[in-house]
């Protein structure tokens, strides 16, 4: 099911490539990650989906407000990642989960959870590389952010 709603994204972000792979590349960092961390199946497709998903409202943002920022994001992606799950057989409270990660993926102190948790490491082990940030920024982010024992792996092979 996973493949469907990755098409819904790449669909509904048309030609923007850009964010298509940083979506691409977010979901295979949350995929491995819980996996890397043994989540029972149902905590993997939240994080999967959100990996797809969480970035879906910018397009939305741009065109309301004209920004792209967290906030804006946060706002208008929930209604429009639950309008591309609800097509699929997905259980009602994987979509509400999904929806409510995807609508404070930006706001670190909302944390509530592993799936939660690992969708803000995968999606700061892609912003690391795509932003060009340097090491002090790598650091501070890790000491931060990073709780889980596969993603601190991740991140300290690939950046420090």
């Amino acid at each position: 099911m996973t493949e469907e709603i990755i098409k819904e994204m790449i669909l509904y972000f048309n030609k923007d490539v850009r964010r298509i792979n940083h979506a691409l590349k977010v979901y295979a960092f949350c995929a491995a990650i819980a996996d890397l961390e043994k989540l029972d199946d149902k905590n993997r497709l939240i994080v999967k989906l959100s990996g797809i998903l969480h970035d879906i409202g910018i397009k939305e943002a741009e065109r309301k407000y004209n920004s792209s920022a967290g906030p804006y994001q946060e706002k208008e992606g929930p209604a429009i990642a639950k309008q591309i799950m609800e097509k699929y057989p997905i259980d009602t409270e994987i979509i509400e989960r999904v929806c409510h990660i995807v609508g404070h993926h930006h706001s670190y102190g909302k944390i509530d959870g592993p799936d939660f948790q690992i969708l803000v490491e995968a999606d700061f082990l892609v912003n690391i590389y795509e932003d060009e940030m340097d090491g002090q920024a790598v650091a501070s982010i890790r000491s931060k952010y990073f709780k889980t024992k596969a993603a601190v792996e991740l991140l300290d092979t690939m950046y420090l």
